[in-house]
């Protein structure tokens, strides 16, 4: 039986380094852990991140507490694999960030000054240019959701000083794309719809929507979340009203459907 290190409320890094000792004997003698590579934890990862954000959304710290221990485990995980290739090691990996965070914060650890949070937003962008990056845009990743990449491609735009300069303007640009998106299914009322056109009208129209969202300081990415969450909660409302009358949802009058939707949509 494996040596099980105590646990210490007092100090992080003896926390830390328990992990690490953990980590190690699963590696070592678990079979489970033993088969793991970098590939097969990759969309256990992306798993735990998207349960972690459930946790934020939800405000609910207890889950929030457990989730960052999951990820945290899992980059562990990650340092332990590439240790074993000699690839690099935890404490590489702690360095590096800590290099980066001193290197990318010359107003706090040199004599740089900014006035505000845009002037370190666009200090931030310029550094990682001197670093190497050919482009502002090439640390967004390619696989991220459409939606929250939109966003982060405007924030890094914006870092560089490519923005509009009132939100008045941003949402004139809303309307305008919305009525291009309408145009094209006006002019389909003679022929069949151009679906590759009214695909890219509409996701201009959804583009420019992201971008005043970020004029106005609301994060599109939760707001849309936080609807789909209260969608769910009045169908759900709406089934059990349904179940309850004996009847499946398809058998329901709109009428019948609107007067439960409304009592869920009161209900909160």
């Amino acid at each position: 039986m494996a040596h099980i290190p105590p646990a210490s409320a007092a100090s992080p890094t003896s926390a830390f380094e328990r992990l690490l000792i953990i980590m190690n004997t699963l590696r070592e003698e678990c079979p489970w852990d033993q088969k793991q590579t970098m590939e097969s934890l990759r969309h256990l990862t992306i798993e735990e991140t998207y349960e972690l954000s459930d946790a934020i959304l939800d405000g609910n710290m207890e889950e929030i507490r457990k989730e960052l221990g999951d990820i945290m485990l899992h980059l562990v995980f990650y340092a332990r694999i590439g240790s074993e290739t000699k690839a690099f090691t935890i404490t590489e990996v702690l360095n590096g960030i800590c290099d980066k965070l001193i290197s990318r914060h010359p107003h706090i650890y040199s004599d740089v000054v900014v006035n505000n949070e845009e002037d370190v937003k666009k200090n931030w962008e310029q550094l990682k240019l001197k670093e190497g990056n050919k482009s502002v845009l090439s640390g967004v990743p390619t696989s991220l959701p459409a939606l929250i990449k939109a966003s982060r491609i405007q924030e890094k735009a914006r870092g560089v000083g490519f923005d509009w300069e009132e939100k008045a303007q941003v949402w004139e640009k809303v309307e305008e794309e919305m009525q291009e998106f309408k145009a094209e299914f006006n002019a389909a009322d003679n022929h069949a719809i151009d679906k590759e056109k009214a695909e890219s009208e509409f996701g201009d129209l959804l583009f420019s929507l992201i971008n005043y969202a970020r004029f106005i300081n609301i994060n599109p990415e939760d707001a849309l979340e936080k609807t789909n969450k209260k969608f769910i909660k009045r169908f759900q409302y709406l089934e059990s009203k349904a179940k309850e009358l004996g009847k499946n949802l398809k058998d329901m009058t709109h009428s019948e459907m609107d007067l439960f939707w409304n009592d869920a949509k009161k209900l909160g």
